[in-house]
C-alpha cells in the first residue's frame, strides 16, 4: 500500500474502499467484510448512506486492531450546525463502535457548515477525529473555509475521474496544504467509461482492466481514490494497481480526457440544491 501524509503528519492509505449506495446492513457488513480480507484498511462511509452500523461490525468482527484501520465518515446536511454536528460526531462513534475516526468530512457545503467545522475542530482538539476536511466543496467554498477555519481542512474528496479531473482544483487544494480524494473513480459508468478506448489500449500494454488503468492514473497524480464494488473479484482488481506504473506518455493521453465538468451535479443548479438540501430532512 502507498500513503500520503495530511497537513498534520497522518498518513492515509491512498487506496481505499467506499461503501456509497450500499444501504442493506446485511449486504454492506459482508462486502466490508470481504474488503478487508483482500486487503483493504481504509473505509469510506457517511451518516447519509445508513450504514455506519454495518461498517462497525465488520471492523469489529474483523479481529484486528483498529489501528489498522483509516476509517472515514461525513457529516450530513441535516446536522449540520454546531450543536446537531457535535451530537452526531458522537453518534457515528457509536454505530462505528470506535472511540475515533481517523477522518470526518462536511458531506456538503450547505447549512450551517461553519457551526459544523467548529464542532470538528473541537473533536479534533479533544482525540475524537485525527483528521478533519470537507466533500463537494468547489474551489470557491474551499477557498473560503479553508481561510477562515482555525485548523486547515486536511482533505477535500471530491467527484474526479478520468473525465473530470479536477486539475486546477488539486492545484488550489495544494497551495492551502489539503488533500485531495476522489469520489466516483469509475464516473460511475458513465460516458461508456469501462469501454473507452484509450483506456483499454492503454490497459493492454500493462496487461491491466480499464479500471486499474483509470485508478493507477489518480494514484499517480497523489489523488486518493475509494472505488466501491460489491465483488470480491473487483475488489481484488481494484487492489491490483501498484505493481505497474503509466509512462508519461500514457499520463498524457489520460489527461486529454479531462471534459472539465461533473457527470453527476452542480452546486450552481437550484434545482440540485434544493434537492440535496431536502435529503433526509
Amino acid at each position: 500500500m502507498e500513503y500520503v501524509t495530511l497537513n498534520n503528519g497522518l498518513k492515509m492509505p491512498i487506496l481505499g474502499f467506499g461503501v456509497y449506495q450500499i444501504p442493506d446492513l446485511e449486504e454492506c457488513e459482508r462486502v466490508v467484510s470481504e474488503a478487508i480480507q483482500t486487503g483493504y484498511r481504509s473505509i469510506d462511509t457517511a451518516q447519509a448512506y445508513g450504514n455506519e452500523a454495518a461498517v462497525g461490525n465488520a471492523v469489529k468482527k474483523s479481529g484486528l486492531p483498529r489501528s489498522e484501520f483509516f476509517i472515514t465518515s461525513k457529516i450530513w446536511i441535516t446536522n449540520g450546525g454546531y450543536e446537531k454536528a457535535k451530537a452526531s460526531i458522537d453518534e457515528s462513534l457509536r454505530l462505528l463502535q470506535t472511540d475515533y475516526l481517523d477522518l470526518m468530512l462536511i458531506h456538503q457545503p450547505f447549512n450551517d457548515y461553519y457551526g459544523t467545522y467548529r464542532a470538528m475542530e473541537e473533536a479534533y482538539d479533544a482525540g475524537k477525529l485525527k483528521a478533519i476536511g470537507v466533500s463537494n466543496f468547489y474551489p470557491d467554498r474551499f477557498i473560503d473555509i479553508a481561510t477562515y477555519s482555525r485548523i486547515k481542512p486536511m482533505v477535500n474528496q471530491v467527484e474526479t475521474h478520468v473525465f473530470n479531473q479536477q486539475s486546477q482544483a488539486q492545484e488550489i487544494m495544494q497551495e492551502y496544504g489539503t488533500q485531495i480524494e476522489s469520489w466516483g473513480p469509475f464516473a460511475e459508468g458513465k460516458n461508456d467509461f469501462f469501454n473507452n478506448a484509450v483506456l483499454k489500449e492503454i490497459g493492454g500494454n500493462h496487461g491491466k482492466s480499464v479500471a486499474q488503468v483509470a485508478l493507477r492514473y489518480l494514484i499517480q497524480r497523489n489523488v486518493v481514490v475509494i472505488p466501491k464494488t460489491v465483488s470480491q473479484e473487483r475488489m481484488t482488481e481494484n487492489f491490483s494497481v501498484f505493481d505497474f506504473a503509466l509512462t508519461d506518455g500514457e499520463m498524457a493521453e489520460i489527461q486529454s480526457l479531462d471534459q472539465k465538468e461533473s457527470l453527476f451535479f452542480s452546486h450552481y443548479d437550484p434545482e440540485t440544491v434544493k434537492f440535496l438540501t431536502s435529503f433526509g430532512s
